[in-house]
């Protein structure tokens, strides 16, 4: 890696980026270390410069010295910390305060214009899809350094931001805690360059949390949970689309539900009935319910739910195909072969 060549054109600086990509959670900071790089492979961009050496013989080095990270412990909970400055983000899975994987990269236009509330907020479930299989069924803890994301799940919903990104929050198991940017050094330094002092720490408990406990005790008092659960104990060569985790019996990584769990309902209300599932139709209810659990009738349960949502029959209009226009009767060829009749009302 030391001595790899320096790269004359677009493709071999491409290889080189492909090469070191493929071990970036390794790299703090690499979306700020590659980003003059990545600039030069935009069409007719390619200009090797002092800025782009730096930053090429900076990711060389970052390459062969990267820090040891840790193996996960399901038994121990998770720690994500994020931040978003004004054209990067950057997060680190711990625990224990060793890292386990960093994540870094660079926003879109879009997103660079997007108010600070609305970055940190992409922060936070960009790090929550990229280490999903951690987090899911497990409790985990949320640092963020914006003072505003500390009452996340109390404030009124008022934005489409707010609708799209708390909905991705639904089904995971997690507590905010304020951090200031200061004291938040290593997501903060995915994401900046300026050095940090320590700071204070503020602790928010959002009160969502007993949820996953009442679902285990649903799944645990099921006989067909505890037999199949028993099944992939024995037997975990058969059933391969399925792990335990937790105490919970995963699908393809989505929790297994039991057909006549009691939650089922409240899971349904949550993601469609509430503020943030926003009454939305069949098939995005059931994309969202699909992204965490699994049960074998979801689908079905998910058209009879809305099919019944007393909202959605008052407010929304009907999504049939509009009839065509009327069309004069031809004329008749037999006598009684066509009948008109017509209602006058309102006569005095």
């Amino acid at each position: 890696m030391v001595q790899w060549p320096t790269p004359l054109s677009p493709k071999e600086l491409r290889a080189f980026l492909s090469l070191t990509g493929f071990y970036r959670k390794f790299i703090k900071n690499y979306a700020m270390i590659t980003a003059p790089l990545t600039s030069l492979l935009a069409k007719d961009a390619f200009e090797w410069s002092l800025n782009a050496q730096s930053a090429y013989e900076q990711l060389k080095a970052a390459m062969t010295s990267a820090p040891v990270l840790a193996l996960p412990d399901f038994d121990e909970p998770f720690v994500i910390e994020t931040d978003a400055s004004g054209a990067d983000m950057g997060t680190v899975l711990m625990q224990k305060g060793h890292p386990l994987a960093f994540f870094s990269k660079q926003f879109g236009p879009r997103m660079i214009h997007a108010s600070t509330y609305v970055r940190e907020l992409h922060a936070i479930i960009a790090a929550i899809r990229k280490w999903r299989q951690y987090l899911l069924g497990h409790s985990f803890t949320i640092l963020i350094n914006h003072k505003s994301l500390r009452e996340l799940m109390s404030q009124v919903v008022q934005t489409s931001e707010q609708h799209y990104y708390l909905s991705k929050l639904l089904g995971f198991d997690y507590t905010i805690q304020y951090k200031v940017g200061s004291s938040n050094t290593v997501a903060d330094a995915l994401s900046r360059t300026t050095p940090r002092s320590s700071g204070e720490l503020f602790l928010l408990s959002v009160p969502n949390l007993d949820f996953m406990n009442d679902l285990r005790h649903t799944l645990h008092s099921s006989m067909d949970f505890q037999t199949l659960l028993s099944k992939v104990r024995e037997h975990p060569q058969d059933h391969p689309d399925y792990r335990i985790h937790n105490g919970l019996l995963l699908f393809k990584n989505r929790i297994w539900l039991n057909d006549d769990n009691p939650s089922i309902p409240n899971l349904m209300l949550e993601f469609h009935a509430t503020p943030l599932g926003g009454h939305l139709g069949v098939a995005k209810t059931t994309h969202r319910l699909e992204s965490n659990f699994f049960w074998s009738s979801l689908r079905r349960d998910i058209k009879c739910f809305i099919r019944e949502c007393s909202v959605c029959q008052q407010t929304k209009t009907s999504t049939q195909r509009p009839v065509g226009f009327l069309q004069p009767l031809s004329p008749p060829t037999g006598v009684w072969e066509d009948i008109s009749m017509d209602f006058i009302t309102q006569l005095p």
